[in-house]
């Protein structure tokens, strides 16, 4: 389990290494509601790399943003399939080389989505210059919102470094 001393200082260094490669990064987020946005510019310079980012709560604002309505519809708005077009779509948006897309269930049942809610899973994608991998988390309960924000944030920074070979 991560501490927030532990991933803050994980989005240092990955903030400082996209600064270092020139690479940008943004994000759609819906469940950690710009949390990893918030943990890249927490860095100095971070502007160099972040141009911009979503936060896509409700199933409306990912469709505007580029997530089909066809997809939410077809897997749910908690599916990878989502959090791959959430992913892509903020990457071309934004003309970026990372494009991260959050989707998923904290500690409670989503009312807006109840059939397709499950506390704890959540599913990202990350969008590496057109090449998008995916994946599930079932978090563990957590005491606060912020902490499952947290823990889903440290998970995208460790799959980052792994694409990016780090």
């Amino acid at each position: 389990m991560y501490t927030e001393q532990i991933i803050r200082e994980k989005y240092r260094k990955l903030t400082l290494l996209l600064i270092e490669k020139g690479l940008l990064i943004t994000t759609m987020e819906s469940a950690t509601s710009g949390q990893i946005a918030s943990l890249i510019t927490d860095t100095e310079g971070a502007s160099a790399i972040m141009k911009g980012a979503f936060v896509t709560y409700s199933n409306e604002a990912k469709i505007r943003q580029g997530v089909s309505a066809e997809t939410l519809e077809r897997y749910s708005v908690y599916s990878k399939e989502t959090a791959r077009e959430m992913a892509a779509a903020c990457r071309k948006a934004y003309a970026a080389n990372i494009g991260v897309g959050v989707t998923g269930t904290m500690g409670n049942v989503d009312p807006a989505n109840e059939s397709a809610s499950v506390p704890g899973q959540v599913y990202f994608a990350i969008d590496y210059n057109g090449n998008i991998t995916d994946y599930y988390l079932e978090l563990e309960p957590q005491p606060t919102r912020l902490m499952y924000k947290l823990a889903v944030a440290g998970e995208v920074a460790d799959r980052i470094f792994e694409i990016m070979g780090e």
